[in-house]
């Protein structure tokens, strides 16, 4: 299979890759090429370049154009050969579906047959160079040597919105993509929505934030929280009714958060409404997918249940 999209700047190049990552894990290559990569996260992730129709690893010194990421090799996440399927399905469905400006992707496939998440570097300029870029946990001084392995997830979604407000000039409009992006990881079930998974990018002389990356229904292989960071929307925000029965937000927790942001009611609401039904498109992108038929049962009834969740004021 060839794919001609914006992933590969309309060029032809052939989805089947001709390696196994699987067959480097914990090689030498493999370490080598994945300390090349500067994207966050944990799951294993290998620089690539385009050749003659073909995606192969990139060597060392060489600028990569894509990010491969397969199955992590952790055997303890349920149904993991299927990570890279759901990324894929979850970022389509951000894009498709809402309208969310995401890191344009695809799925390759291995030798062996297994799935392979691919993404354009979307800070790696055409003619090779890097567009500047930070990510939240840097802009708002979150590091390892002072909040531990697990710093990405120490905050909360209102210190992003006061670093855009901070770093970004014509912040309302890249607020309004950040309040989306929060109200689709909720309803989406992205439990690894952390402060990491948030950048700040500048093109020319403007800063925005960066297309939405590492959309992943998370609850599909985890026992996850509502909110990757601990302090959820804000630890200084009123809780509703339902919020403080159920342990889960609604809508009117969404409303008090985007009110607090800055962001005008009627957008707010627009925003919401979207987010109050299941699309017909998100079933029917899930039922194409490539996920297994359990989980494509599964990947639907999370988030209806999210959905329920968040229409829901009486809990």
């Amino acid at each position: 299979m060839r794919k001609n999209s914006p992933l590969f700047d309309a060029r032809r190049v052939s989805m089947s890759l001709d390696f196994n990552l699987d067959e480097r894990h914990h090689t030498d290559e493999a370490t080598h090429a994945m300390q090349l990569i500067s994207v966050s996260g944990v799951q294993e992730k290998f620089p690539a370049v385009v050749e003659k129709g073909k995606i192969r690893l990139a060597r060392e010194g060489e600028q990569s154009t894509h990010i491969l990421k397969p199955a992590p090799w952790n055997a303890s996440l349920s149904d993991n050969r299927y990570i890279p399927a759901n990324e894929h399905l979850t970022m389509q469905i951000a894009s498709q579906v809402y309208g969310i400006q995401t890191a344009a992707n695809g799925l390759c496939t291995t030798p062996s047959g297994y799935p392979v998440y691919i993404t354009r570097r979307f800070d790696v300029a055409p003619n090779g160079s890097k567009y500047p870029m930070e990510d939240l946990a840097t802009l708002i001084g979150r590091s390892e040597a002072d909040g531990g392995t697990v710093f990405k997830y120490h905050g909360s979604y209102m210190e992003i919105a006061e670093a855009i407000r901070r770093y970004i000039e014509a912040w309302m409009v890249e607020m309004e993509r950040f309040f989306e992006l929060v109200v689709f990881n909720y309803i989406y079930a992205n439990g690894d929505a952390h402060l990491k998974n948030f950048s700040i990018i500048r093109y020319d002389d403007d800063y925005r934030l960066a297309p939405a990356y590492d959309l992943v229904n998370t609850a599909l292989h985890v026992r996850d929280e509502d909110f990757a960071l601990s302090g959820g929307l804000s630890p200084m925000l009123p809780k509703s009714d339902a919020y403080s029965r159920t342990g889960h937000p609604c809508r009117q927790d969404f409303e008090w958060f985007g009110k607090e942001i800055g962001l005008v009611d009627v957008r707010v609401r627009r925003i919401l409404d979207k987010y109050s039904s299941v699309p017909d498109m998100t079933v029917k992108i899930v039922e194409e997918s490539v996920l297994a038929e359990k989980l494509k049962r599964t990947y639907l009834r999370i988030v209806n249940e999210r959905v329920s969740r968040y229409i829901r004021s009486d809990w």
